[in-house]
């Protein structure tokens, strides 16, 4: 079959939201912000891979039970464009030259910056209150030359900080690991060497380290030199060990231990237990599907079934591997406020047919291994937990998540209680979204 879902938005709205599906907590009280590809075309061409499409900005205000929603393209070279073919992550050229910024990844709101990131070139700056783009961001000049910046930062609630990565692959591969303070000055902390350096998406942090889980996805710069796609390109090498490094957070040598290969995506959280560094992933059995998911996205997006929830314990001398739930399940998210530290629950998209998106929001509680799930739609998007106040309990607060209905082809943002994945409102949008990656609330709300 072939999903709605992934038809293009061409139209940019700003609206308040009119239709309800019960009602919007009056305390919920803020901003989400999401990002994706708004569209995976370039004229009538049809673009290969669900990574390439132009970044489009969606934004959902909550003010006393109201809602209003904006969604805007994402102004980039590559965006205005758009008549013109052009390399991506995902489609090849023939051309020798690296995949083209479309910043459709994520989105990160800190020191009054909102920065759209797509992890193979610098951050792009967006205005917070009209979503106008204002081009790329170096950090006053510290992000030096590609600027290859990870599109998932990382942040420390106890000292409001946020920690970042980019690949190196050129002149010897490795990684770059940033810091930047609450007034948004940046400062590389460490570049380590990395034989044989994989793509990697994601890391942890934790009080003392940033965490890295090095799956042995490897690409081969050579083809890519050559004009070929990053994502043909890339190989993976179940033979070869997955690599957890261990960085210092404030100087020092970094550690790194083997273990039997696995495939891994995004990282929900990461924390020191005693001598011990735990990370918590979402694994899968191998990568070859999950590349022809990637690619033949519009008709088999079912991200590599059955992956799962998994925790790794690094001792000083070797990993330990438990599996946390056997649901089929991705974009693993948590309460923000823990972050560095034991989380006990964890929220996720999962799935329940033997086919098709992801339908349903996951939770699982860390403590007893229940997971509990509520069905939401034909297609479910990341579920960003909100805290009901400040310093309100773990699991007490909001899930938002975005909804497709194949039916109405239509989305909307629905709204769970954590607690017990309750439904409590569902705001319906006049048209859908197409399908999109991540995203973060944050307590202000625009001023436009």
């Amino acid at each position: 079959m072939t999903y709605g879902v992934f038809e293009p938005l061409l139209e940019e709205h700003s609206y308040d939201v009119t239709e309800f599906d019960g009602a919007v907590p009056r305390e919920l009280h803020g901003t989400l912000y999401r990002n994706g590809p708004g569209k995976w075309q370039v004229g009538t061409t049809l673009l290969d891979c669900i990574f390439d499409g132009d970044g489009m900005v969606s934004r959902f205000t909550f003010d006393q039970g109201r809602v209003g929603f904006r969604n805007r393209y994402l102004d980039t070279p590559q965006y205005r464009a758009r008549r013109h073919w052009r390399p991506g992550v995902g489609t090849s050229t023939g051309i020798p030259m690296p995949p083209t910024n479309t910043a459709n990844t994520n989105l990160s709101f800190h020191a009054g910056d909102l920065l759209a990131l797509w992890e193979g070139g610098k951050p792009t700056r967006v205005d917070p209150d009209t979503l106008e783009t204002y081009g790329l961001h170096d950090f006053d000049g510290r992000l030096k030359g590609l600027g290859m910046w990870s599109a998932h930062p990382r942040f420390d609630p106890a000292t409001g900080e946020m920690f970042n990565f980019g690949l190196r692959f050129l002149p010897t591969p490795g990684l770059h690991c940033y810091r930047t303070d609450r007034e948004g000055r940046m400062t590389r902390i460490a570049s380590v060497r990395v034989r044989g350096l994989p793509w990697n998406h994601d890391f942890g942090l934790t009080e003392r380290h940033l965490v890295f889980v090095l799956s042995p996805a490897t690409p081969e710069v050579g083809r890519i030199l050559r004009g070929h796609s990053a994502l043909s390109a890339l190989n993976y090498h179940p033979e070869l060990p997955t690599r957890f490094l261990l960085v210092p957070r404030d100087g020092g040598e970094p550690r790194m231990v083997e273990h039997d290969a696995t495939m891994c995506t995004h990282i929900t959280n990461a924390y020191e237990d005693g001598t011990d560094t735990v990370v918590e992933v979402v694994r899968y059995p191998d990568f070859t599907m999950l590349k022809a998911d990637l690619r033949d996205f519009r008709e088999r997006f079912h991200l590599t079934r059955p992956n799962s929830l998994a925790r790794y314990r690094i001792t000083p001398t070797r990993v330990i591997e438990e599996q946390l739930s056997d649901h089929p399940c991705e974009l693993p998210q948590f309460d923000w406020r823990c972050s560095t530290r034991k989380h006990r629950f964890s929220y996720l998209s999962g799935h329940h047919g033997a086919e098709g998106l992801f339908d349903a929001v996951l939770k699982v509680d860390h403590e007893t291994g229940e997971v509990t799930s509520h069905v939401l739609g034909d297609c479910v998007g990341e579920p960003i937990f909100v805290a009901r106040t400040p310093d309100s309990a773990e699991d007490d607060g909001w899930l938002l998540a975005v909804v497709y209905q194949e039916s109405g082809h239509r989305s909307g943002l629905a709204i769970l209680d954590a607690r017990n994945l309750d439904h409590l409102a569902t705001a319906w949008l006049n048209h859908h979204l197409p399908y999109g990656f991540h995203g973060g609330f944050t307590g202000r709300l625009p001023s436009a």
